[in-house]
């Protein structure tokens, strides 16, 4: 009788580990679809050429500014990631056949991930932060200075921002964010936080350690962002550039 309680106790144990198991990954689930509904109603995401300054979220009806939503999330899962090469990559579970397509901006819940640089029917590859050719512009949180965030692959806690006027007011601990100027991400997404300032007296520019506030060693989730007037600007830019050549 000890022994069949004893195995009765194990698989009632073990079960019970097992439905704790999926209980948790039920409510990881559905915190992801709760982060990506959030990451929708973000007033970055809203935009219309024809009203003048600033719109408030809060006073219109959300028929009313669907129309004009320049951005959407699509929550994804992380299968692959790198930090340790010098040109580091992420595939996600998301692809061609969800829409996804090459120069989305990808974030995490805590801050910027990368780029989507190819896509297969249900996968695409996102270069990292961590890679030695990616660049992003971004700015500074209080004053709004911009600059160029890039990776020198020494360490994957730290990318350089630089380009920061020294004119501008900035402390260790200040907060960098995306720049609205960006084709791929929405403005005001946090990128880091400042951890040493580096004054190079041979320029009229500060170049910054910025400790990126995403977690590239333990990413799961992300959220892959589509522009919806990407193509419409890009083709103006490149007419335009062609057009004074």
């Amino acid at each position: 009788m000890n022994v069949a309680g004893e195995i009765t106790g194990r698989l009632n144990a073990r079960y019970n580990n097992i439905e704790y198991y999926f209980q948790l990954k039920k409510t990881n689930d559905e915190l992801v679809k709760e982060n990506e509904r959030l990451h929708q109603m973000l007033k970055e995401n809203y935009e219309n050429p024809n009203l003048p300054g600033q719109m408030i979220i809060d006073t219109i009806k959300s028929d009313s500014f669907r129309t004009i939503q320049k951005y959407f999330y699509l929550p994804a899962k992380v299968v692959s990631s790198s930090v340790t090469s010098q040109t580091n990559f992420l595939t996600i579970h998301r692809g061609s056949d969800q829409n996804v397509k090459p120069n989305m901006g990808v974030v995490s819940p805590q801050g910027i991930v990368g780029t989507v640089v190819n896509v297969s029917e249900n996968y695409a590859s996102v270069m990292s932060l961590l890679h030695r050719q990616y660049k992003v512009v971004v700015k500074l949180k209080n004053g709004g200075e911009r600059g160029t965030v890039e990776w020198d692959g020494l360490s994957p806690y730290y990318v350089t921002l630089k380009d920061i006027p020294k004119s501008a007011k900035v402390n260790k601990g200040d907060t960098v964010v995306t720049s609205s100027t960006s084709s791929l991400f929405p403005g005001n997404i946090i990128v880091g936080t400042v951890q040493e300032i580096v004054e190079d007296r041979s320029t009229n520019f500060y170049t910054l350690k910025i400790k990126p506030a995403t977690n590239f060693f333990n990413i799961e989730y992300v959220y892959v962002i589509e522009n919806t007037q990407y193509s419409e600007q890009k083709r103006l830019e490149d007419s335009t550039r062609k057009k004074f050549q």
